[in-house]
């Protein structure tokens, strides 16, 4: 009898897990223990499910539980929930769903992947019919169900993480009016304030409302008890569907009871090997904490990518578990929390730390804002990106990334998470041997050209001001005759008079050395232009001519995501 390995969890830490170890161990004994009939499928796919671009739902199926009984010999138990780790043992204890029986499986190595599940506050009118979540394929059979039922024309989707702006894109291309409701100021979690607002100002182009820093405070219901209208502390918002996506948290309880470390988000704690405190019990996906490859610090990462990469590390190491130092390769020595998603025309990633996040941790952060185009710009097709890179004056390190637009934004960020994972500098960045034609890229890539700003900008060439920053001093200065930043706008006129910043004065560059005069030497000056090509030659004239405090505004025009006039 070979070494028994049982799985708590299907969808893709566990499927994979099992998927792996049967590759490893053709004789272990592997049993997939699973609440769901659904055993292994793509629950990053089920908001495009829900809005029908994914037609079939068969196509999010990866493997049924009898594909993996007659291709793999890995037995899968559906409808069984884990209510108990004996450790001592090596016992784990399940019910039966239907039945209430309980079962006892024994194993060499147990490995939990139970996921995460939403976070749904007991809110007045939560339990109204038409309040839904998804996570499952059975949450998206039922929002699909609900839509042709009742035919909803306004939905509420409440949480501006992944799943819900992407949710609420597939709601609108179902013929609804869409309102996001976020209780932070700024989404989604791991982009910085002018890079959110970009996403914001999106949405809202495409009809979509959105109300940031607004708490849902109750439901208001039909007399048959289908919602009617969310009660928010910004006023009333009328839905005849809503989307809860508030957030997860990760299944634990179980490990928890069995003594289990874990994380004080309540995550498991797991080493590179995926190995709990219980070096017979393994912990993958969504239920499993990690390590931010930045900052060293535990992290807790619930993604579709993480999940396979655990599971496949568990299912690895665990055909090997009483070996101290699994094989070279099957580990996981942290992650950076990279994420890409899109929503209507705007693709966005991003990686690593944002600038927020890098102060907060004490960095001495640097960053660089631009836009640019994701191929030559001559060539057809071409979209603008724009790039923000954080680095770390002190070490030149780089920290992390964020990329947004209509281009195409998988690779630079992938570029960048690559150079943060083996500990590059901008430096290292800016010299990059990528490659280049113009059907695929510029001859200088975004994310060299942003480098080089950053560069420009440590080597005290240059000094810069978000789009972020340059709005908050702004704020602070409108109650003030006369104060705050200069804010010079190089463009020509016809620019200018299109778009241009509240309060900003036009001398197009042309024209500068002639006017001078009109420019003050005893306030802040804040220089802008479209890109920054332009607003660069005039702060190197302006330093030239003794002018103490001068900035560029990163980005230009092109990355202000604030209001113009």
């Amino acid at each position: 009898m070979g070494r028994k390995i049982v799985i708590v969890g299907g969808v893709a830490a566990g499927a994979k897990a099992a998927a792996k170890a049967r590759r490893e161990d053709p004789e272990a004994e592997i049993t997939v223990i699973t609440e769901e009939s659904d055993v292994s499928y793509a629950g990053c796919g089920l908001p495009y499910y829900v809005g029908g671009v994914i037609p079939d739902r068969g196509m999010l199926v990866v493997r049924t539980a009898e594909e993996f009984r007659s291709e793999s010999d890995i037995q899968v138990v559906t409808g069984r929930r884990a209510v108990e780790i004996r450790r001592g043992a090596r016992e784990v204890v399940v019910i039966d769903a239907m039945s209430g029986e309980e079962e006892v499986y024994q194993y060499d190595a147990l490995i939990l992947a139970t996921g995460a599940s939403p976070i749904v506050p007991d809110l007045p009118g939560i339990r109204s019919q038409g309040i839904l979540t998804l996570r499952r394929v059975r949450d998206a059979d039922a929002i699909r169900s609900f839509v042709t039922s009742r035919r909803p024309g306004s939905a509420v989707v409440v949480g501006g993480g992944f799943v819900g702006l992407e949710s609420a894109e597939n709601l609108a291309l179902l013929g609804m009016d869409v309102t996001i409701i976020e209780m932070m100021e700024d989404f989604p979690p791991g982009f910085d304030p002018e890079v959110c607002r970009h996403i914001a100002n999106h949405l809202m182009e495409k009809r979509v409302g959105v109300l940031s820093g607004t708490k849902v405070l109750s439901f208001d219901a039909d007399p048959d008890g289908f919602v009617r209208a969310v009660r928010t502390s910004r006023g009333t918002v009328s839905a005849e569907i809503v989307l809860w996506a508030g957030g997860v948290r990760p299944n634990t309880s179980v490990a928890k009871e069995a003594g289990i470390r874990l994380l004080e988000n309540g995550a498991v704690a797991v080493n590179e090997w995926m190995r709990t405190s219980d070096p017979h019990v393994f912990a993958v996906g969504d239920c499993a904490g990690s390590v931010n490859l930045v900052t060293g610090r535990s992290a807790w990462y619930p993604l579709g990518s993480t999940a396979n990469k655990m599971g496949r590390i568990a299912g690895a190491v665990s055909t090997g578990v009483t070996s101290d130092r699994p094989p070279t390769g099957q580990f996981l020595k942290g992650l950076l929390g990279t994420s890409v998603f899109k929503v209507f025309d705007l693709n966005c990633a991003r990686t690593g730390l944002s600038e927020t996040e890098a102060r907060r941790e004490g960095f001495d952060v640097v960053t660089s804002t631009v836009q640019a185009p994701d191929r030559a710009h001559y060539y057809p097709g071409h979209r603008d990106i724009i790039v923000k890179l954080i680095a770390d004056k002190r070490t030149r390190r780089v920290l992390g990334a964020q990329v947004i637009g209509e281009g195409v934004v998988d690779k630079p960020i992938d570029t960048v998470v690559t150079l943060v994972t083996l500990g590059g500098t901008v430096d290292d960045l800016a010299t990059l041997d990528l490659a280049y034609a113009p059907p695929f890229s510029s001859a200088m890539s975004p994310v060299i050209v942003a480098a080089n700003v950053l560069l420009n900008k440590m080597d005290g060439k240059l000094q810069g001001i978000t789009a972020a920053e340059l709005k908050r001093r702004m704020d602070e200065s409108s109650a003030t005759v006369g104060g705050g930043p200069f804010i010079l706008d190089v463009r020509t006129e016809p620019e200018f008079i299109t778009r241009s910043i509240p309060g900003a004065v036009n001398i197009p560059l042309s024209e500068l050395r002639s006017r001078l005069h009109e420019v003050p030497n005893d306030r802040d000056i804040v220089v802008v232009c479209k890109v920054g090509r332009r607003a660069y030659l005039a702060y190197a004239a302006l330093k030239r001519r003794g002018f103490g405090s001068v900035r560029i505004l990163d980005g230009g025009m092109t990355a202000w995501p604030y209001e113009t006039t």
